[in-house]
């Protein structure tokens, strides 16, 4: 009973995915039901089903489309998609990402990419990936504080359990932590030549350049799970490109992260006395001034959070024309700062989940096999 409801859930949710799909690629309710039948058949001889390769392309794209916390979802049919289903080593996949980021970060000119590697089985996951992105920058506890980035202090102790060493800078890129069913976890290391970051300048404040701060182009999430027709795919590293306030308004800002305000403060020559001087106001802009300024002098694609909600209301017209709802998880979407200046703070969203999707996954453990 357990399998047959299983094997019921599976075939409806295929059926859905295959409709829209279809219909969406502008393919015959002819096709649709041979296709249905043969994925059909296929459930009920095997308890699971392949995705064509046009499938699989079509449905990540739509996964982005339906991804409630994104404001950059206008250019969701320019995903590139690659097809990763036959690799099953540790070897093979850290090869395939290093490809990913390659091709992704494209000398600056950022490439909306996802590449995808075999599917669930059996409740099994052939691959599974311990980063949270494919370039993040190492934490390291040191007492109370922390040198580097704090959400990196639990991956970072996990790769020196593993044998890596770093140099204890603020910005050390971490290795990539890949692990095959049935095997403990391996570190591969990431060649700095293909790891493109950007020194954050500031176009008046020529002291910003003192402070040593920079970031990377990419940024390319590796931890979540991808579902698509009912199928799971838990290692599926996807990218778009950041959007400003994403690292002058959080990354670096941050009390708990890398807390620049204070200093960019002391830079300007603000008086940090007193909240109603709105220090933390002035510094937290020109701090995101800084940013899109470096991004744009070192020629890497990034977008600001005026043009980004342009951009996602013209989203919500296309969608609109396509006979389709727009949903969305208002916290996400309204940019952390100047928000009420924007048409997305004024309106609300349905937070439905649609699939395809994206979803958060459990966290693997070192030492714990999968």
């Amino acid at each position: 009973m357990i399998q047959s409801t299983k094997t019921n859930h599976l075939i409806i949710e295929a059926t859905k995915f295959i409709q829209f799909c279809y219909d969406e690629l502008g393919m015959s309710k002819e096709k649709q039901s041979e296709r249905m039948t043969e994925i059909e058949n296929e459930i009920n001889t095997t308890g699971t089903y392949f995705h064509k390769s046009f499938e699989l392309t079509h449905g990540a794209k739509m996964a982005w489309r339906n991804s409630n916390r994104c404001i950059g979802r206008l250019l969701w049919n320019t995903l590139h998609v690659f097809d990763a289903r036959d690799v099953y080593s540790a070897e093979q996949a850290y090869k395939k990402l290093l490809k990913h980021i390659e091709f992704a970060t494209n000398d600056g000119k950022i490439q909306s990419t996802i590449t995808i590697f075999p599917p669930r089985e059996n409740g099994k996951d052939p691959l599974r990936i311990l980063n949270h992105q494919l370039l993040r920058y190492a934490g390291y506890k040191n007492g109370d504080k922390v040198i580097g980035d704090s959400t990196s202090v639990k991956i970072t102790k996990t790769c020196e359990g593993l044998g890596w060493k770093g140099t204890n800078t603020p910005f050390d890129i971490l290795p990539l932590v890949i692990q095959e069913l049935g095997k403990k976890p391996k570190v591969y290391e990431i060649p700095k030549d293909i790891v493109k970051e950007v020194p954050i300048t500031h176009p008046q404040y020529e002291a910003f350049s003192k402070l040593n701060i920079k970031w990377y182009a990419v940024p390319i999430i590796s931890d979540m799970r991808l579902e698509i027709g009912g199928i799971d795919y838990p290692m599926a590293p996807f990218n778009g490109w950041y959007m400003g306030t994403e690292i002058g308004a959080r990354n670096l800002a941050d009390e708990d992260r890398y807390n620049l305000l204070p200093k960019i403060a002391e830079i300007m020559g603000l008086d940090t006395k007193l909240n109603r001087s709105l220090w933390i106001d002035k510094a937290l802009v020109e701090l995101n001034i800084a940013v899109l300024h470096s991004y744009q002098k070192s020629g890497v694609t990034l977008v600001d959070h005026h043009t980004a909600a342009k951009q996602f209301k013209s989203f919500e017209k296309n969608e609109s024309e396509n006979g389709r709802s727009v949903t969305g998880n208002w916290a996400w979407l309204i940019p952390p700062i100047s928000s009420a200046t924007t048409h997305i703070y004024h309106r609300p969203y349905n937070n439905d989940i649609l699939t395809p999707n994206y979803f958060y996954q459990s966290d693997l453990k070192l030492n714990e096999t999968i």
